[in-house]
């Protein structure tokens, strides 16, 4: 079975053709500046990458690529279209209505389209990206698998606002998390790599990357999760402020004359690690900066840390405990620093950290914990359009 991943963006399409027999990747790759005159497509082929260049105006010429450089040319790996079963597609938001993934009908997508005002920028993009499959090849089953989803199994005292209770009713206003296609790949990878069972363990995983967020995962459902309503909440990320007083918000927005818009702006844009290092929000440079002598790159890191300890030692308390802490996403796999930096300090709780394994780790499955560490700490890097792909063979 062939099954192609969507993951479409405001301006991008990134995309994975699984040969689902194996779940091996056949090829991959993205479309970026899309509706602008410089666009262009990578494509990872044999461990090797390859760039073209084609202005594309909208998403369904994107996808019309993307089926082109699939079928035809240097990099083609299908005699024809036919050759594919199915389409799964990364879905962002989905409310309260998806908890889980669904094949994707009219019906669906309407459901799907209420749910646009909490993702103004994701949700009309995976539209997109799915009526232009459907234009292209209308009988072909697709299946979106929402971000939101592994998030609803938290109870109501963990998801709701302490606002007025007709504004969630009315609008919605709720903590529905994001990342977890990951955090629910992640947390099952977790479990078949250590030999263990979900039932009974209280694992907290760790996505870090330019977006991050936490999970508290008991016997193998989330009962809680760092973002909110939106991918603002919690964790200190690359251009995210992550948590702060709202009353510093409706503050800032007096002194600077900020409408909604330039808020959301400084918040989303102009903070996190790039806003208090005023160096990069990409943690190498941060750490490059710190080794230079910058300060400010050193107070980055170390509140970055310290967030993330903070939300361990929070969602170990919510579960009574922790038996796992993983560590996934970009700067999760691949910088010890991060890791080392979010578990120490961390004793009293029973986490013991082996120094060589965690400085020695990077992009693989590992155990960095001590021998006689009661929590076992791992590494576990992320494949969420593999967890799309194997939804997508369940449901087809």
């Amino acid at each position: 079975m062939k099954i192609l991943v969507l993951n479409c963006g405001s301006s991008s399409i990134k995309y994975a053709l699984y040969n689902m027999d194996d779940r091996s990747v056949v090829t991959s790759g993205g479309i970026e500046k899309i509706g602008l005159p410089d666009s262009f497509i990578t494509v990872k082929l044999n461990g090797e990458k390859h760039k073209m260049e084609r202005p594309i105006a909208e998403h369904t010429a994107g996808v019309q690529w993307i089926f082109e450089v699939l079928t035809s040319g240097d990099y083609a790996v299908l005699k024809d279209l036919h050759e594919l079963d199915a389409v799964g597609h990364r879905m962002v938001h989905g409310g309260e209505k998806f908890n889980k993934s669904v094949r994707l009908t009219p019906e669906v997508m309407a459901d799907f389209a209420k749910c646009n005002d909490l993702a103004p920028l994701h949700n009309p993009a995976n539209i997109k990206g799915v009526n232009a499959v459907t234009a292209l090849l209308p009988e072909i089953p697709q299946v979106g698998v929402f971000d939101t989803a592994f998030h609803q199994t938290m109870p109501d005292y963990a998801f709701m606002y302490a606002l007025p209770y007709n504004l969630y009713k009315e609008y919605g206003v709720r903590r529905y998390g994001f990342h977890g296609t990951s955090h629910r790949y992640v947390s099952q990878r977790v479990c078949e790599f250590l030999g263990i069972k979900p039932e009974g363990k209280r694992i907290i995983t760790c996505h870090i990357g330019n977006g991050a967020s936490i999970a508290a995962v008991k016997d193998g459902k989330c009962v809680d999760t760092s973002m909110g309503l939106t991918p603002l909440e919690g964790l200190i990320m690359g251009t995210r402020s992550g948590d702060i007083d709202a009353g510093a918000v409706t503050f800032l927005m007096d002194k600077l004359g900020l409408d909604t818009k330039g808020l959301s702006n400084l918040l989303n844009k102009q903070s996190g690690l790039a806003g208090v290092s005023e160096l990069s929000s990409d943690f190498r440079d941060i750490l490059a900066g710190i080794a230079a002598g910058n300060d400010k790159a050193r107070l980055a890191k170390e509140m970055y840390c310290y967030r993330i300890k903070k939300y361990i030692g929070q969602y170990a308390a919510a579960m009574g405990g922790v038996d796992v802490i993983l560590f996934t996403g970009g700067a999760g796999e691949n910088q010890w620093e991060v890791r080392e930096g979010a578990t120490k300090g961390l004793e009293f709780m029973g986490v013991k950290m082996d120094v060589e394994k965690n400085r020695a780790c990077r992009a693989t499955e590992a155990v960095l914990s001590a021998a006689d560490s009661k929590v076992t700490v791992c590494c576990i890097p992320t494949d969420e359009e593999l967890m799309i792909a194997l939804d997508t063979q369940a449901l087809c």
